[in-house]
């Protein structure tokens, strides 16, 4: 299906996409964006990275001019939307790290210098309603998001440029009652998750939304990758926080901590056998071929190759 919907671009012929638009970050710059155990180097961000945001930098000032004409012809004030880019891809692929690059590179750009990111893991069930549910194994799939609380804060996104999500702590593993994340008018709004391109599966007819979250997004990108290799990923990442993030005693999975090697790893595998994985092959991987632009990692997390939606 990719093939008959997208162009596919070699990471050389991407790279001459990038014409003359200069590099925007220092080495330290992308050193604190990178994530824990994904080494992004300068090279990659402009190879890949510089290319994608012209190519957004370009939708926006289209979009802005649709906008425009569209508010001319209905005798309305016009006023900048906030342009929508959705993130979207399984957990441990890179999600939040190409959300972190674009967020400062975009931000770069003189006509849309206020960019925000807003993740999904907030729109999560809290832990007390997941466990109501029954939902505690299926914390990620389609079923454990508040989908009616996210198409609002969309809408109200498309509607006004303003809106308030939850927050989400991965040290408690939970949403943080009393927390809110303001988004005021920004140029550009990322939105990432592992969920955004789903059309609703799994969510009780009755109470379906009538929009899904697709429909307020100008651009989406799905980060992809061979199964195998995000497993690896999902494994290594975790046996790094067994040995940082878990230490902190506030931190849900604190009773890993001092787990021997092979016990914690035996418990992260079961954690991907039963909740990531399946949702990786049932939810998120059927909505790739959606994506307006298809990044593919190879094993040592490097793009090599990219498609992008035939319009």
């Amino acid at each position: 299906m990719d093939s008959e919907s997208h162009s596919e671009f070699s990471r050389a012929e991407w790279a001459r996409l990038r014409s003359s638009v200069p590099m925007m970050l220092s080495e330290a710059e992308v050193e604190a964006l990178r994530g824990a155990n994904e080494p992004t180097s300068m090279v990659e961000v402009e190879e890949v990275f510089l290319p994608l945001t012209r190519l957004i930098n370009l939708h926006v000032a289209a979009s802005r001019g649709l906008a425009r004409v569209t508010d001319d012809f209905v005798g309305r004030p016009s006023w900048p939307r906030p342009y929508v880019v959705a993130i979207a891809g399984s957990v441990a692929v890179g999600k939040s790290t190409v959300a972190r690059l674009l967020r400062a590179l975009l931000s770069r750009w003189p006509d849309h210098p206020k960019v925000d990111l807003v993740t999904t893991d907030g729109f999560l069930f809290p832990t007390r309603e997941l466990e109501a549910r029954g939902l505690m194994a299926r914390k990620g799939f389609p079923e454990s998001y508040d989908v009616k609380r996210m198409i609002g804060f969309l809408a109200d996104i498309r509607a006004t440029g303003r809106a308030t999500s939850p927050v989400y702590s991965h040290q408690a593993y939970d949403i943080l009652p009393g927390e809110e994340h303001v988004v005021d008018r920004p140029d550009i709004l990322i939105f990432e998750g592992l969920n955004v391109l789903q059309i609703g599966a799994g969510m009780e007819r009755a109470n379906a939304p009538v929009f899904t979250a697709s429909d307020f997004f100008d651009i989406s990108i799905y980060i992809d990758a061979a199964e195998e290799n995000i497993e690896r990923w999902y494994l290594e990442r975790f046996m790094l926080l067994q040995r940082t993030a878990f230490q902190n005693p506030a931190s849900y999975f604190h009773h890993m901590a001092h787990a021997p090697f092979d016990e914690a790893r035996a418990f992260a595998l079961q954690l991907w056998e039963r909740i990531n994985g399946p949702n990786l092959r049932d939810n998120i991987e059927p909505s790739r071929s959606r994506a307006d632009v298809i990044l593919h990692k190879q094993a040592d997390h490097g793009v090599d190759w990219l498609k992008l939606r035939r319009l």
